[in-house]
């Protein structure tokens, strides 16, 4: 199973606790407190490793051409499918497509279009749980616009009760290959993205998506 270097410096800290509550463990005399302090040295290990695991994964392009596809970027939930206003990048109407990411899905983001990122703004706000619909406008969160060929996207990554920590390694300027890693949100999210209304959505509320793999929409 191979680990996101996103991770690296939790995985550091959780094992280096781990280590200590062993160490407890070993140290203590009461037998019911050394059961206690693996079983969640155990568990916390378990969980980070779970957390920051890494797959490989591929398009089901189904011999569509690859730049016509938005992808899913980021595993979990369709929690939501709506007509919104868009006025960061596309700046138009728009169909938003929420994600929900649960603590036990993989968490690395993948680009859901190959593309230039040509817009980019991290905006402070709140922490509301992320499967709240208010979450998309009213949380902190990491907006990145890709365009390539006419085509554009808005994309944002949202903070949640839990998840306080958004990763995202693109900047302006940046080309971004469809399904190619660019960050993470650590414990639990969610992810919006915005797609042209002309683009066909192909999939519902309610399903289960993988990033850099599921199909969310198809350009014309």
């Amino acid at each position: 199973m191979s680990l996101t270097r996103y991770g690296r410096d939790v995985l550091v800290a959780i094992f280096v606790i781990a280590l200590l509550l062993i160490g407890l463990a070993v140290w203590t005399d009461e037998a019911w407190l050394q059961v206690v302090l693996i079983a969640v040295a155990l568990f916390l290990s378990i969980f980070s490793l779970n957390f920051f695991r890494d797959p490989d994964r591929t398009i089901r392009t189904d011999g569509i051409d690859v730049s016509k596809l938005v992808v899913s970027p980021a595993d979990g939930v369709i929690v939501g499918i709506s007509e919104v206003e868009e006025p960061e990048f596309l700046k138009a109407r728009a169909t938003l497509i929420s994600i929900f990411m649960s603590p036990l899905d993989v968490h690395v983001n993948r680009s859901p279009m190959t593309g230039i990122v040509e817009y980019f703004r991290y905006v402070k706000g709140e922490f509301l749980v992320a499967s709240d619909s208010e979450a998309t406008r009213r949380n902190e969160r990491a907006l990145i616009g890709l365009a390539m060929n006419g085509r554009k996207i808005l994309f944002a990554q949202v903070a949640g009760y839990i998840a306080r920590r958004i990763v995202c390694e693109a900047k302006v300027g940046d080309r971004i290959e469809a399904g190619e890693r660019f960050g993470m949100i650590k414990f639990g999210s969610r992810v919006d993205v915005f797609t042209p209304l002309e683009a066909s959505i192909s999939v519902k509320n309610g399903d289960k998506v993988r990033a850099g793999e599921t199909i969310l929409a198809e350009f014309p």
